[in-house]
């Protein structure tokens, strides 16, 4: 059964805590350990979709030609340089020299042609395919030197072959990553247990090696945020990069021993909606929807944390345009479309929600707002498994509430299948142009284009931007403030 705000609020989360002293705080200067509200199916990011493979392995265990700074800028990282050609089809990497994964074997062109290729291929099923199929061919120039040609110049490709999705795999070991991953970064896979835990050690043959304070950094997955807070008081955890119960950071706020900071993340919150399903198939249900969302009740849900949005695209980007007046909070108008579209005593539908904290408290104020314009909804819970499976993968729902946490994630409109089933020529076609824009300036008007399209469909109901609420104790430095992208860097992590 779902979480709710008044349980997590009442003193029962801290009554039966032990009274702490100083040796439950005592802390090993190169051990840090990490909660986590999601356990990940897999720690292949080639494997899964799922945001907390790449929180754990991208960039600590497998790096990118490129790397995605704390402010979202692409920085050198397997490769030290590159060169794009004027037309935007040809890009060089030059290698950096002298690099080795955790089991000794060495980087060259031949690997990373072998794991670009992956990307692309006609059998690939990586979650993040639709990014690389630009590709025309990678080619090993020399050991040190990889040409990448695409068939048409795509504006984003540099940042793509950044992220995580795209970390380099030797062919060793690229088949048994998903459970001993093998990369070149910073941090090596050590063990993993089920259900609880994951550690990963610091790698002695890194190259930057004297940057890398930290020793050992174990993952400790905590569901429940009642639960992440008494962690978090007992020392059992140092810290919460995404902390999962807003309506208890007022508590957090108060004990001098931790620093709460709020930040911006890429995570469009939705209400994802099965467009080639009945009765969602039809405009004018989904318009319906859109008009009996409240989104300030829904951000109250969260303690006040978040933006609102109409679209799916994050409001402190240059390109972001405001959006939420396109269908406003309107319930007689919500009521008198279903009644247009056939369903005038409305109608049932589920709600299949994942376990994380602000799908939980979303999903009872959704149940309310929909059920006032007569579409009765039930919630079905799904552990994180279940719902990549089910929803994700088979895209066997009604309705759920997910947050996108990926960067420049609008091109998922424009892919066939999806588990929204949304299919547009129009949006296709912008989003083409999109992509194929040299000019910046030009981009940033299209990608309004873009968000005006989705917006008008009302492909899902676009709630809000999740803030990142970071919780972590005072001695600890180099947190990102911010998520510029689903990765997570501890490389500059240390204690004071």
């Amino acid at each position: 059964m779902s979480i709710s705000r008044r349980h997590l609020m009442g003193v029962g989360a801290f009554a039966l805590l032990p009274a702490l002293g100083p040796e439950a705080w005592a802390q090993a200067k190169d051990r840090l350990v990490i909660g986590m509200s999601l356990e990940p199916p897999v720690l292949d990011p080639t494997k899964n979709a799922a945001a907390a493979i790449r929180s754990i392995a991208c960039p600590s265990i497998f790096e990118s030609l490129g790397r995605i700074d704390r402010n979202g800028e692409i920085k050198p990282g397997l490769a030290e340089s590159w060169k794009i050609s004027e037309d935007g089809k040809e890009y060089v990497f030059k290698l950096r020299s002298g690099v080795k994964f955790h089991d000794g074997e060495a980087l060259d062109a031949a690997v990373v042609k072998f794991s670009v290729d992956r990307l692309f291929a006609a059998d690939s099923t990586v979650p993040a395919k639709s990014l690389y199929t630009d590709i025309e061919k990678v080619e090993a120039v020399d050991p040190t030197t990889v040409k990448v040609t695409l068939k048409s110049p795509n504006s984003y490709l540099l940042y793509n072959l950044s992220l995580g999705d795209a970390g380099i795999m030797h062919p060793k070991s690229a088949a048994t990553n998903d459970k001993k991953p093998v990369g070149t970064g910073p941090f090596a896979f050590k063990e993993r247990k089920e259900g609880d835990s994951i550690a990963i050690e610091r790698f002695a043959g890194y190259r930057d090696l004297g940057d890398i304070k930290l020793k050992t950094i174990v993952f400790k997955v905590v569901k429940d945020p009642s639960a992440q807070v008494s962690a978090l008081l007992a020392g059992d955890v140092d810290t919460f990069p995404g902390f999962q119960a807003p309506e208890l950071v007022d508590r957090l706020k108060k004990d001098n021993r931790f620093a709460v900071v709020v930040g911006t993340t890429e995570g469009e919150v939705i209400m994802a909606t099965n467009n080639g399903k009945k009765p969602f198939d039809n405009l004018k249900v989904r318009q319906a929807m859109a008009h009996a969302l409240n989104r300030a009740e829904l951000i109250d849900a969260e303690s006040g944390f978040g933006t609102p949005i109409g679209s799916h695209f994050p409001p402190h980007n240059k390109a972001y345009i405001d959006l939420t007046k396109t269908y406003p909070f309107d319930i007689a108008k919500g009521k008198a479309l279903l009644a247009e579209a056939g369903y005038p005593n409305g109608f049932e539908a589920t709600l299949k929600l994942p376990p994380v904290g602000y799908a939980q408290r979303a999903g009872e104020v959704l149940v309310s707002q929909l059920g006032k314009i007569g579409i009765k909804v039930s919630i079905t819970q799904l552990q994180w498994p279940q719902w990549l499976s089910e929803v994700f993968k088979e895209k066997n729902y009604d309705l759920t509430v997910v947050a996108h946490t990926e960067a420049n994630d609008l091109d998922r409109y424009a892919r066939d299948g999806y588990y929204w089933n949304y299919d547009s020529a129009t949006f296709k076609a912008r989003w083409r142009e999109v992509v194929a824009a040299t000019d910046f300036t030009k981009r940033d008007e299209l990608l309004k284009d873009c968000q005006r399209i989705i917006a008008r469909d009302a492909v899902n109901g676009f709630l809000y931007q999740l803030a990142k609420i970071g919780v972590w104790k005072k001695e600890l430095a180099g947190m990102w403030e911010n998520d510029p992208s689903p990765s997570a860097d501890f490389s500059g992590v240390h204690w004071k």
